[in-house]
């Protein structure tokens, strides 16, 4: 591959990708392949990461700055850790490549907005996961919300509660870092869902707490390591939204076990049981008025998809980039205003909105 070359356009598909960050998220983006776009290579901080996953899915293995500046390259897929997460993606910019990158897309309001600045200036496009809203669980419920199905609505309820990823992550130590903990590193799911469901947010209410200020790891690589903890480890919430509907969010890493609802949405005609927002699939189940018990509604309609699917929509172009950099924004803006309002006590209006993005209307040529 040759270097230094500035692309500001995306050519004809599939476009080509560079990954940066080879972490255990890495091979989530290679398990599925999508039409728009191909991996082409990967580069990590630590080499041998790179190494290992070029190996196992015959990428090419580059230092980082490499495959920034590689001509080759079309989108740089952005899979470091969230405190890493602006800095490389404005580099990527600044060498005139397109970017998708996982969540959160910044630490604070300040630095996702420079990244978006960067990407206007440059004519380049952003894109953010999760996007796990456009597969066929929440695109069925997409549907059924915009046919009237439920009515109007008029409540949501979401909760992520679980005792904390140290107990499965090999490497989980940045996750109770600043830009980590359940509300920045899950909240984005559920959020993001909500979002895409019901349109954008106004204003937040929240309360946090965390128990003690750091955690053991129990098992695995890490057995024994103690986690700094920088971030409330359990955060709730309350999502006032433009059109009117009241959410409640809760998210935890101080929940040893748990019956609550993953995710609910309440109409004046009926009620909606939404899959896991972390998920692609179902199962959806609906309650309208008059009905003995809720039923199951199939996904058949809808295609498969897995984690990639946001990428794929950013590589067909600005008009299917549905996991956008603005719908990315709107969230962090959405969940920092959560834990301003734990600190203050008091309610906190969100400056930025979005339009709701576009439902999944036909399948993407990979699938």
């Amino acid at each position: 591959m040759s270097k230094v070359a500035v692309r500001t356009g995306l050519g004809a598909l599939p476009a080509r990708v560079g990954i940066v960050g080879c972490g255990k998220i890495s091979a989530a983006y290679l398990r599925r392949s999508y039409g728009e776009f191909t991996c082409v290579a990967c580069a990590d901080i630590e080499p041998d990461r790179a190494r290992t996953l070029s190996k196992s899915h015959g990428l090419e293995a580059m230092p980082v700055e490499d495959l920034l500046s590689c001509e080759d390259i079309d989108i740089v897929l952005n899979l470091t850790t969230p405190q890493a997460h602006v800095p490389v993606g404005i580099m990527a910019l600044r060498y005139g490549k397109h970017l998708y990158l996982e969540k959160p897309l910044g630490l604070d309001r300040s630095e996702a907005a420079e990244l978006l600045v960067t990407a206007s200036q440059a004519n380049l496009l952003v894109g953010c996961a999760p996007d796990t809203f456009l597969g066929a669980g929440l695109q069925t419920c997409r549907r059924l919300i915009d046919e009237g199905r439920i009515g109007t609505p008029v409540a949501a309820m979401a909760h992520m509660v679980n005792h904390g990823h140290e107990h499965w992550h090999p490497d989980p130590a940045f996750y109770y870092l600043h830009g980590g903990g359940p509300l920045l590193d899950m909240g984005p799911y559920y959020v993001t869902a909500l979002v895409s469901l019901l349109g954008p947010v106004r204003r937040v209410a929240g309360a946090a707490r965390g128990i003690g200020t750091e955690r053991m790891v129990p098992s695995g690589p890490r057995v024994g390591d103690v986690l700094k903890v920088e971030v409330p480890t359990h955060v709730a919430g309350v999502l006032d939204f433009a059109d009117g509907v009241v959410a409640t969010l809760v998210t935890s890493f101080d929940v040893w076990r748990s019956t609550v609802p993953r995710l609910e949405i309440h109409g004046s005609e009926g009620s909606l049981l939404l899959p896991d927002p972390n998920t692609f699939d179902g199962p959806v189940r609906i309650y309208t008025r008059g009905m003995d018990d809720y039923e199951d509604v199939p996904l058949g309609e809808f295609a498969s998809c897995e984690r990639g699917i946001g990428l794929a929509c950013l590589a067909a172009g600005s008009g299917e980039n549905r996991a956008s950099g603005q719908l990315a924004y709107h969230v962090l803006d959405v969940l920092l205003g959560v834990v301003e309002s734990a600190s203050s006590g008091g309610h906190v209006v969100i400056a930025s909105s979005v339009d709701r993005p576009q439902p999944m209307a036909v399948q993407l040529s990979g699938e």
